[in-house]
């Protein structure tokens, strides 16, 4: 039985309720739970896209449960937590299903790692967001040195790694952090909308577009494209491609199989 994560259905997105009060902190169990379920979701081929939200009304994820941290200094070579929030990034990376982050409250550290996983972010007005790490004399460890700056860019990334600073809503739509905010009312209901635009496209060109973008991002430019023309190709002859080209010709909503 689920401790620390739920999943509510609506048609063929799943909406992943993260649940640990007060703060929804990432315990390694939350997250050995959290990975489970995606891999569950992930292999369901009626599961077209992942909403990921916050329990309660203060956070997101307010970050990784700092109370696990004194144990980890005699397991530091493993990794502790931060290891584990690479691999659930990893995991997610690797996913053929989309991610969209419904960030409201307290968005910090670990929390803003597992949100920047997501290939789309949704932002409440209330949001705090940050990578408080270097208040505790410690670095990111999940992934906030590196997947923040391929975000917000290298001088905003060390600027909020350096102070361990918070940002508000506004400011991190401004830098490119998230995509869209809308009240705190309207969060959930935005998130799941764009997440059903994204379900209703052709998960076989959903599954290829978010391969490109995590193998061809530190790529040269040339061979970025050459793996794009690879790309295209396999769509246009996929049955998807062929069921989307004949939909528009035929002016009729198309009947994506994921094949």
């Amino acid at each position: 039985m689920s401790t620390f994560v739920s999943t509510e259905r609506r048609a063929a997105v799943a909406l992943v309720t993260i649940d640990n009060p007060p703060m929804n902190a990432l315990s390694a169990a939350l997250l050995d739970e959290l990975e489970a379920e995606i891999d569950a979701l992930d292999a369901d081929a009626g599961v077209r896209a992942i909403v990921l939200r916050g329990g309660g009304d203060r956070a997101f994820v307010a970050g990784a449960d700092i109370k696990e941290f004194p144990a980890l200094r005699e397991t530091a070579s493993e990794g502790g937590s931060a290891r584990g929030i690479q691999r659930l990034g990893h995991r997610m990376d690797a996913a053929d299903t989309p991610f969209v982050a419904a960030i409201h409250g307290y968005c910090l550290g670990g929390g803003l790692e597992l949100a920047m996983c997501c290939d789309v972010r949704v932002c409440a007005d209330n949001a705090t967001l940050g990578q408080p790490e270097i208040q505790l004399g410690l670095i990111p460890g999940g992934g906030g040195t590196q997947r923040l700056p391929r975000l917000v860019g290298q001088g905003r990334a060390m600027f909020l790694n350096l102070t361990g600073d918070f940002i508000d809503a506004e400011t991190a739509y401004a830098w490119g952090l998230v995509e869209r905010v809308v009240s705190a009312a309207e969060l959930e209901d935005a998130a799941v909308a764009i997440a059903d635009r994204i379900a209703s496209r052709s998960p076989h060109a959903v599954a290829v577009l978010r391969e490109l973008a995590r193998t061809t991002r530190d790529l040269p430019l040339e061979e970025g494209l050459r793996r794009e023309a690879d790309g295209f190709v396999r769509c246009l002859r996929s049955a998807d491609g062929a069921e989307g080209v004949a939909a528009f010709i035929e002016k009729r909503p198309p009947a994506f199989s994921g094949r």
